[in-house]
């Protein structure tokens, strides 16, 4: 007798149908603990995404014969054995902080199961790009809490992966060649080509980020040390060059950072040495401040009045902000005269 898939679907839906709103909150409650741990641990990713598996996927899923005999169902109690149901996606920037991730899984769950989809793909001869899959369950300290306690044996995946990886999952889920076996050569030649191609790009970019770090840690070493010649203008130098000469302010923004860096290396900086030789003799002056301003300013604000004094009105024709702001021009010039009138001799640093 031919088994009744139809209605083993019809079944299996009626029973997700009931269940699925519980799955939706348990996938939510599982990405708010990921989202907290993941700030309080300073892992940046790129986003978190989660979900409960929709009621016609399911069915359809549930439906699935079994690959040994087809007139029995893969699943024979779908509600139980499909472990897919509720479901987070972490997509990242980096490889090495799919790993970083997999800690805060580990730590914050009960890990039933982890697979590396690049493994399962090369040993079923499938097409694919890798990424890595837990099956998780809450951990008995979180099941004791009553908010937690109505997700009591739920299994949920959590998947992550880098960007490049997600985009080839993205673009793959159109693609119906799914074995390299059926696949036309032709085709299969461009998809393994792509599949290298994303791989040497992932690694590229870990190895961009390793060589910035490498690079920020150097230069504010250099800086400590007062080895200002060696050191580029970036906006983690200029920081850390700034904090030093001048004191942290917590109130500056990295927008105004960048914004300073650029206008800098505009005006024909090229080194912090450059820099420092242009204020140098005009640092924690108050008079300079209380000239321009009338008071004591923040860090941004006292280094251009720094550099106002040591280069004069060659700031004014050089410096980008200034050029295109009518009232700030005005103010330095009047800040120039005031300068002068309280003794303070202004510079002539000229740009080698």
């Amino acid at each position: 007798m031919e088994y009744d898939y139809k209605k083993h679907k019809s079944d299996a839906i009626s029973s997700y149908s009931k269940l699925r709103p519980t799955y939706e909150l348990f996938a939510y409650t599982l990405k708010e603990i990921l989202t907290k741990t993941l700030k309080e641990k300073r892992i940046n990713y790129h986003s978190i995404e989660a979900r409960a598996k929709e009621i016609e996927s399911f069915g359809n899923k549930a439906s699935k014969p079994s690959e040994t005999n087809p007139n029995k169902p893969k699943y024979s109690v779908p509600i139980k054995e499909i472990t897919d149901l509720s479901g987070v996606r972490i997509i990242a920037f980096f490889p090495k902080t799919i790993k970083e991730i997999g800690k805060v899984i580990e730590s914050q769950f009960e890990v039933i199961e982890v697979s590396d989809k690049s493994e399962i793909l090369e040993k079923e001869e499938k097409l694919g790009y890798q990424s890595v899959h837990y099956l998780v369950k809450l951990k008995e300290n979180r099941l004791n809490l009553p908010e937690y306690q109505t997700f009591d044996n739920m299994v949920s995946e959590i998947q992550v992966r880098t960007i490049l990886q997600h985009a080839w999952a993205e673009i793959e889920h159109d693609i119906k060649y799914k074995s390299t076996i059926t696949i036309p050569s032709n085709i299969k030649r461009r998809f393994i080509a792509l599949a290298g191609v994303l791989e040497i790009a992932d690694r590229e970019f870990q190895s961009i980020q390793d060589e910035d770090k490498k690079l920020k840690t150097s230069d504010r070493k250099s800086v400590k040390e007062g080895k200002l010649d060696e050191v580029q203008i970036t906006p983690d130098s200029f920081k850390a060059y700034l904090d030093k000469t001048l004191g942290s302010d917590g109130r500056i923004s990295n927008y105004s950072y960048n914004s300073e860096t650029e206008y800098l290396i505009k005006m024909g900086f090229k080194n912090l040495s450059e820099i420092d030789n242009c204020i140098k003799p005009y640092i924690d002056k108050v008079v300079v401040d209380n000239a321009v301003w009338g008071a004591r300013q923040g860090q941004i604000w006292r280094f251009n009045d720094y550099l106002l004094a040591g280069m004069g009105e060659k700031l004014l024709k050089k410096h980008p902000r200034v050029l295109g702001n009518h009232w700030l021009k005005e103010r330095y010039t009047d800040g120039l005269k005031n300068m002068e009138k309280s003794g303070v001799k202004i510079g002539t640093f000229e740009l080698k």
